[in-house]
């Protein structure tokens, strides 16, 4: 026989009205969604976008190779001094980046006129992050431009497209390899001394190949370039040691500045003679009524 069940003693506690009651699964519900951002932030590359946690995140954030941009400029379309190679969206830059490539490439057509215009091909998409064909370009300081070319009789034409410099400076531009141009030493010279002579570039890296570098100093030293356009051409010039050699085009890589830095950019080396451009003149020291209405003034940029 079963046993008579036994009534309990205690009567069950009522709920108190107003206090929810946490179940598992509603406790678990934050952290599942803090896992899924995180993944998904790891994944995409966007660990350092701006959110409403860090509004002063902005511009240039994070590594080349891992962060977003903001502010982005748009490279203008083509004209006589530049063209874009694709149309893919993935022409924006910051603002200094754009200006740096838009005068490169009219100073040479200045110094060079009747050539080719430059060919630049991607930079980064407009809110940065992951692009195809490429591990960096994520926060807007880097683009490739192609080589000025030659064909072999010396006429300057359009370079059709990452085409592979031997260390005898041809190009094969068919498959069959019997068709070639040469690259255009010159106008390419023009090309990387307007970057490093622009002072409000503030390039950390031109990435091309090793020969090709020597083939535009020894070109530079035989015109008897100055002195200080030589050695900064020697330091950035310079063929990556974690990627492809740069033999069909120059890779342009802006340095953060300090104004830069504060936004969120990182990595990359601080060249000497970028020092002086990268400080901020120093304040005018405020007496306390001045200093009072600076800290409780609103700030402009929200």
């Amino acid at each position: 026989m079963r046993r008579p069940r036994i009534p309990r003693a205690c009567p069950r506690r009522e709920r108190r009205p107003g206090l929810p009651v946490l179940s598992p699964v509603t406790l678990w519900a934050p952290f599942r969604a803090l896992f899924w951002g995180l993944l998904l932030g790891a994944t995409s590359g966007c660990w350092s976008a701006p959110t409403v946690l860090s509004p002063r995140t902005h511009g240039s954030v994070g590594l080349p190779h891992h962060g977003v941009i903001t502010d982005a400029a748009p490279l203008s379309p083509d004209d006589d001094t530049l063209v874009r190679f694709r149309n893919e969206g993935i022409h924006w830059g910051r603002p200094r980046l754009v200006a740096t490539i838009t005068a490169a490439a009219a100073r040479v057509a200045a110094k060079r006129p009747g050539g080719a215009p430059l060919v630049v091909a991607d930079l980064s998409a407009r809110r940065g992050g992951r692009i195809p064909r490429h591990r960096s370009h994520r926060s807007g300081r880097d683009a490739d431009l192609l080589f000025f070319v030659l064909t072999p009789d010396g006429r300057s034409i359009r370079n059709p497209g990452f085409l592979h410099f031997g260390r005898d400076g041809l190009a094969p531009v068919s498959r069959s390899r019997r068709t070639f141009v040469r690259l255009d030493v010159d106008r390419t010279w023009q090309l990387v001394k307007a970057l490093v002579e622009d002072r409000d570039a503030s390039l950390q890296w031109l990435f091309v190949a090793r020969w090709l570098r020597q083939m535009l100093l020894d070109h530079a030293y035989a015109r008897g370039e100055p002195v200080e356009t030589m050695y900064r051409a020697s330091k950035l010039l310079h063929q990556p040691s974690d990627s492809f050699a740069h033999d069909d085009h120059i890779h342009v890589r802006l340095a953060c500045t300090d104004h830069d830095a504060v936004g969120g950019c990182r990595g990359g080396p601080q060249w000497p003679w970028l020092t002086a451009a990268a400080v901020d003149p120093a304040p005018s020291p405020l007496d306390d009524v001045a200093l009072l209405r600076a800290l409780v003034r609103p700030d402009p940029e929200g």
